[in-house]
């Protein structure tokens, strides 16, 4: 039934002991307070500290809720307790119907067994029988585009193989409730888009579970978002550009920070001109840089990188005017990019400055300065800029 809560999590908490000792220890005390009928014990022990806290969430069928947050924020934690494979110490969680996941790479899998044997194997351990397995068989060899190798055994397989295995069986098999972790970065581009479309395929359907560091994948597919930090939530809601931007904010580094400094050159600075740092779609793109000039007899070369907010390179632009003789002083030269071209965002930029161009490095910045590019256009290919000296103080 559309609409029918599948999966309902109320105040899910799980602890973990920071060392190995007093893991074994307090798993012995906790499983003999189960067998005595004792209550367990509810707080903190020593070295034990909160890996998700009080965390509560309902998805229905035809909803996909995202979860997000740096590593360590307990994505996982609560991933493998949605899905059985550990208990919460606090709260309960409820699932109806049958469960696919894929949450960790190879996992499920016997790997002396073979991809064929594993199809049967996973499939009824969600919960289909053999008569419906048989009747998907053909259609999860063909998803994972894995035919000359379903008799060889998993052992043998790439990571990206079993990625393609293991979601074909979840996938295809078309389960009430379908968990996927981060594992999908491991497939081949081609093969992400082809399990994308299968999710689409199957959220009218399915409450989904889908954790993941790519932004614009968890906008794409999810109506609902959680950001976890140090297992609490921090943002909880179908406003999921709001968790998106949240997610941004606490996770980007703003902070110069200098990885080279040969001492040729001083007192470097970059400055973008441009109210407020923000440029639109097709203007010029002017900047200044300055320096002092301390050894180098000509003028060197400068390359600018800009990085998306996901840290990925989204340009290079580049000044190699021919050899300017130079002099032991200070310099402030003008730069232009005519007709700048990039997709709406804020765009964090590095400066590599070269003795000759494309060698011998003698400063390197990163994150000198945000650039704020307001845009209709949200997606844009990386490319090479060429960019020119208009004027030299």
């Amino acid at each position: 039934m559309k609409g029918e809560v599948l999966i309902k999590a109320e105040n899910v908490s799980k602890k973990f002991a920071k060392s190995l000792k007093k893991s074994l220890y307090y798993g012995v005390l906790d499983l003999i307070s189960g067998i005595t009928g004792k209550d367990q014990n509810k707080t903190i022990r020593e070295d034990e500290f909160w890996a998700v806290k009080d965390i509560s969430f309902e998805v229905r069928r035809g909803e996909c809720l995202g979860l997000i947050g740096h590593n360590g924020a307990g994505k996982s934690t609560l991933l493998k307790m949605l899905n059985g494979l550990i208990g919460p110490d606090e709260g309960t969680i409820t699932i109806k119907g049958k469960i696919g996941a894929l949450i960790e790479l190879g996992a499920g899998f016997n790997p002396i067994l073979t991809g064929r044997e594993n199809i049967y194997n996973n499939a009824a351990v969600i919960g289909f029988s053999k008569q419906e397995i048989e009747a998907k068989f053909e259609a999860i060899i063909a998803f994972s585009e894995l035919e000359e190798f379903i008799d060889m055994p998993v052992q043998n397989y790439s990571s990206g193989m079993k990625v393609r295995l293991g979601f074909a069986i979840a996938a295809q098999m078309e389960p009430d409730v379908l968990i996927i972790d981060e594992v999908l970065a491991v497939g081949d581009l081609g093969f992400v888009l082809k399990c994308f479309k299968q999710i689409d395929k199957l959220i009218p359907n399915t409450a989904i579970i889908f954790v993941s560091h790519s932004m614009p994948m968890i906008s794409r597919i999810c109506s609902q978002v959680i950001l976890l930090e140090r297992g609490r939530v921090d943002f909880q809601g179908i406003d999921v550009a709001k968790g998106v931007n949240k997610y941004y904010g606490k996770f980007t580094n703003n902070t110069q920070s200098i990885l080279l400094d040969d001492k040729v050159i001083e007192d470097f600075e970059f400055k973008i001109e441009a109210d407020k740092n923000t440029i639109n779609w097709n203007d010029d793109f002017k900047f200044t840089i300055s320096f002092v000039n301390l050894k180098l007899t000509k003028m060197p070369y400068f390359s600018i990188s800009l990085f998306d907010k996901e840290n990925k390179p989204i340009a290079l632009m580049y000044y190699k005017e021919k050899s300017i003789l130079i002099e032991k002083r200070k310099y402030l030269l003008d730069f232009c990019h005519k007709k700048m071209q990039l997709s709406r965002g804020v765009y964090s930029i590095n400066v590599t400055v070269n003795q000759s161009f494309n060698n011998n490095i003698i400063y390197r910045i990163n994150n000198v300065q945000q650039l704020f590019v307001d845009s209709e256009i949200e997606d844009l290919p990386t490319f090479l800029l060429e960019t020119y000296l208009t004027k030299l103080n």
